[in-house]
């Protein structure tokens, strides 16, 4: 099937406007079959691509669906700052305020005319945290390859779930998070057998300096994610449950090891209901289509 206007967007771009992860964003077609939509991305040259619903949810959310190569996705953090971006730039607004249905949960969005791009924020929502099972733990540092030197000395990873679940492996530093290299069949196997989207390894951040990461989840066909949103989101969650503050605000740079420099920005609070987090990026249109809201 043909889809005559695809933008790509860089998503999560560095504060200069640099790198960032390419998503294909596109208005859907319901006579399109899901196997049309998991061809976007692969044809486009990006991991993942964004599918804008014709009109309103009843609740009022505008309607988003996310697919890679081989699945479709319940959410996807960088995605949505994609589409908001395209949503934003369809309109001669200076700011968008509205909400966004994906994967069955509404949620709050907000994007932004910054000098270097377009600047989204979104409300993850409640994520939820627990710690891996041993077997569970041994399979996914064992797909690593991650040596004891390279392990971080305090902290230890930890499932963390907004929706779909993945594994927060924290690492010594940057020097050891550029080591990682996994072996891919072994780390789809665990993912799969545990349930687990990908594994998120990252270097915390350290005063001032924003943290580092890499996304792997070959189980849904991405190897390694310039930029995982959502994952940066459950991030902020874990450190906020880590140090016991009432708030956390952190950020996160990924896609180095891919020569596509991203930044994610993400902040946590406890609430009644448990850790809620909310998260941003800076995204540039390349192609903004122009019309009506």
């Amino acid at each position: 099937m043909f889809w005559p206007d695809v933008t790509v967007v860089d998503a999560c771009v560095r504060r200069d406007g640099r790198g960032g992860s390419p998503t294909s964003v596109t208005d859907d077609d319901p006579a399109a079959t899901d196997g049309d939509r998991r061809a976007v991305a692969a044809v486009a040259g990006t991991s993942h691509a964004a599918f804008l619903g014709p009109w309103r949810a009843p609740d009022g959310g505008w309607p988003v669906r996310f697919f890679t190569a081989t699945a479709e996705l319940a959410g996807c953090g960088h995605g949505t700052v994609a589409a908001q971006a395209v949503r934003l730039s369809r309109t001669a607004l200076s700011e968008l305020n509205d909400r966004q249905r994906t994967g069955g949960r509404t949620f709050d969005t907000v994007a932004i005319r910054r000098p270097a791009g377009i600047e989204v924020w979104f409300d993850q929502g409640l994520v939820t945290l627990r710690h891996p099972a041993p077997e569970e733990r041994a399979a996914v540092v064992a797909a690593l390859g991650l040596t004891a030197d390279d392990r971080h000395p305090t902290d230890a990873p930890r499932i963390a779930a907004p929706g779909a679940p993945r594994m927060l492996v924290p690492v010594r530093d940057r020097s050891a998070l550029l080591r990682v290299h996994p072996h891919l069949g072994r780390l789809t196997a665990a993912c799969q057998r545990y349930g687990l989207l990908g594994c998120f390894v990252y270097a915390p951040p350290v005063g001032d300096r924003p943290g580092a990461a890499r996304m792997f989840a070959p189980a849904i066909g991405v190897d390694e994610d310039v930029a995982n949103a959502n994952s940066t989101g459950c991030l902020a969650a874990h450190l906020l449950d880590t140090t016991g503050a009432q708030t956390v605000a952190i950020e996160v740079e990924q896609g180095d090891s891919l020569g596509r420099p991203a930044s994610v920005l993400a902040s946590a609070r406890r609430g009644p209901a448990g850790i809620t987090t909310r998260v941003g990026g800076l995204a540039v249109v390349r192609d903004g289509h122009r019309g009506d809201n």
